[in-house]
């Protein structure tokens, strides 16, 4: 036996905490008349655009978004089946990235309070940069957990070097099964919070570490 193709898989996962926290509400409002409707929703809307614009002079929060207004109608049925007189709805989306936890706990519940708005929930995630900087080194970790596998399966059957033909994400090494595709690594799972609130001054958040997890493909020639 001089020469045998060793093909393995390497994974590597890591958990960091989380740097950011995106709140995500939605401003509503309905009526009977469109022209009122469309003032509501501006009215309840401004004052927390006027509030995000100025915590991020500030510097307190990261950096916020706002959709358009969307409006829309349609005529309601009863419990008797009956149509009734059309309704007009309007909404708009908002979203605020805080670095400060505790601002950010503080906001949501004061929101929560107001009237017309809605908690759609709060994502965790790293900073870009940090973000970049783990997958790159969960990317590596994968690639010496492949390294040390095939090394010890060499080192199983008698051979004591190893040559790199391939390495690559899950499902594109070459002549791979048609069944063997997966996600490519690294891969990044943000931790969730989907806005219960507690009866407390302000919602306590504890969110999960972010779990960063990357897997190769790897071949070696081994002699």
């Amino acid at each position: 036996m001089s020469e045998v193709i060793i093909t393995v898989r390497g994974e590597h996962e890591t958990r960091i905490a989380p740097e950011e926290g995106v709140a995500r509400i939605t401003v509503k409002a309905e009526g009977p008349e469109r022209g009122k409707v469309v003032e509501r929703i501006a009215a309840l809307a401004f004052p927390l655009r006027d509030d995000l614009s100025a915590r991020e002079e500030q510097g307190s929060i990261v950096e916020w978004s706002s959709q358009r207004t969307t409006v829309w109608a349609n005529r309601p049925w009863n419990n008797d089946g009956k149509q009734l007189a059309l309704v007009h709805y309007a909404s708009v989306e908002i979203t605020a990235t805080f670095s400060d936890f505790a601002a950010l706990s503080w906001w949501v519940s004061d929101v929560a309070e107001r009237e017309g708005v809605q908690v759609d929930g709060v994502t965790w995630r790293l900073t870009p940069e940090t973000a970049k900087k783990t997958e790159a080194d969960v990317a590596t970790e994968a690639v010496r957990v492949a390294v040390d596998r095939a090394t010890a399966y060499a080192g199983a059957i008698g051979l004591s070097a190893i040559t790199p033909l391939e390495i690559a994400d899950l499902g594109l090494l070459t002549h791979a099964a048609p069944d063997s595709g997966g996600a490519p690594a690294p891969k990044m799972m943000r931790a969730m919070a989907m806005g219960a609130m507690d009866s407390g001054p302000a919602v306590q958040f504890q969110p999960e570490d972010i779990v960063v997890t990357g897997a190769v493909e790897a071949r070696f020639m081994a002699r």
